[in-house]
């Protein structure tokens, strides 16, 4: 597909969520130690500053959703997460410059922490709850931090059925193992995911296994892309530094979890005499220019994926947000 589609203009709006939505502590079962994170291989955190971290950041997630203010969790998010969180409240803002009337906390309880050993950083773990919002699904949440004195920020937020959760690798501690950006050890490595996925999106292939956010989604499009008086166009990028790394846990089967985050476009174009049809106030919120012929909106995804030893790899859930948009 030609690039001068004018999608790359809004690279600078970067930050709805439109689906749903140096040295470093040794730990042991008694306490901890202060050590050289960058060489020792470590557990991140403990289990009691794991729960911290996430009762922290759902208080700063209720209190910012309830004000409609992207400041009050601003230290709580980074990555996709901030980008899909970010934009959701900017826009609340705008059509509910008084908060949100219709706010509801969010309850996370039963949560489980996996807990990876590793050198260097950022150093980072899943926790795995129930929430009062999702139905029955699981909402999993990654939190990283880059040194010991910063804040635990959550960077990958999907909700996945609970059975599509798998069993992780653990030592004899309970520990778990993350999984190497190259580890070659599985069907696609964890650093080449996020292009992977991006292309099946554009061609198809052999790679994913079928399901609602792969072949269903391609599906989708396709009846989306051509319609009488208006076309539809797609550019999918890969999102995979800083930020945005992949992060994967081993699990018991010699496969890999994988979180990782994609970029998309979507430029809707009216033929002569037609016009675009008129987005909901939360798009027009984020919309900057006038719609007069075409309006081109531009997504930040996070997706977690089973990679297993040997077989297709299975895309369990993906979160998607409406991060800006363009009218021309």
């Amino acid at each position: 597909m030609s690039r001068d589609l004018g999608l790359r203009r809004l690279r600078g709006h970067r930050r709805l969520d439109t689906c749903v939505l140096t040295v470093a502590l040794a730990v042991t079962a008694s306490g901890c130690v202060v050590v050289h994170g960058e060489r020792e291989v470590l557990p991140a955190t403990t289990r009691a500053e794991a729960a911290r971290a996430l009762q922290e950041f759902t208080a700063a997630y209720n209190e910012a959703d309830k004000a409609y203010d992207g400041s009050l969790d601003a230290d709580h998010t980074t990555g996709a997460l901030a980008d899909i969180d970010g934009a959701r409240l900017k826009a609340g803002r705008a059509n509910s410059p008084r908060g949100n009337a219709r706010h509801t906390p969010l309850e996370l309880t039963d949560a489980r922490f996996t807990i990876p050993k590793k050198a260097g950083w950022p150093r980072w773990f899943l926790a795995d709850a129930d929430g009062n919002k999702g139905g029955e699904a699981r909402w999993l949440l990654v939190f990283t931090r880059d040194g010991l004195d910063e804040t635990w920020e959550a960077a990958y937020l999907t909700l996945v059925a609970p059975d599509d959760i798998p069993e992780f690798r653990t030592d004899g501690d309970g520990w778990a193992e993350a999984v190497p950006a190259d580890s070659s050890d599985v069907t696609v490595e964890p650093g080449e995911l996020s292009e992977k996925y991006t292309s099946f999106l554009k061609g198809g292939g052999a790679v994913f296994s079928d399901g609602p956010h792969t072949s269903g989604w391609r599906t989708q499009r396709e009846k989306k892309s051509s319609r009488p008086g208006l076309a539809t166009q797609y550019i999918d990028e890969p999102l995979t530094n800083g930020d945005y790394a992949p992060l994967a846990l081993r699990t018991k089967d010699g496969g890999a979890l994988v979180f990782f985050a994609t970029r998309h476009f979507e430029k809707q174009t009216a033929a002569a005499g037609a016009s675009v049809p008129t987005p909901n106030k939360d798009v027009l919120a984020l919309t900057t220019g006038e719609i007069r012929q075409s309006l081109t909106m531009e997504f930040v995804s996070n997706e977690v994926a089973l990679d297993p030893a040997d077989g297709e790899v299975e895309v369990l859930g993906r979160i998607q947000g409406l991060t800006s948009a363009q009218g021309e």
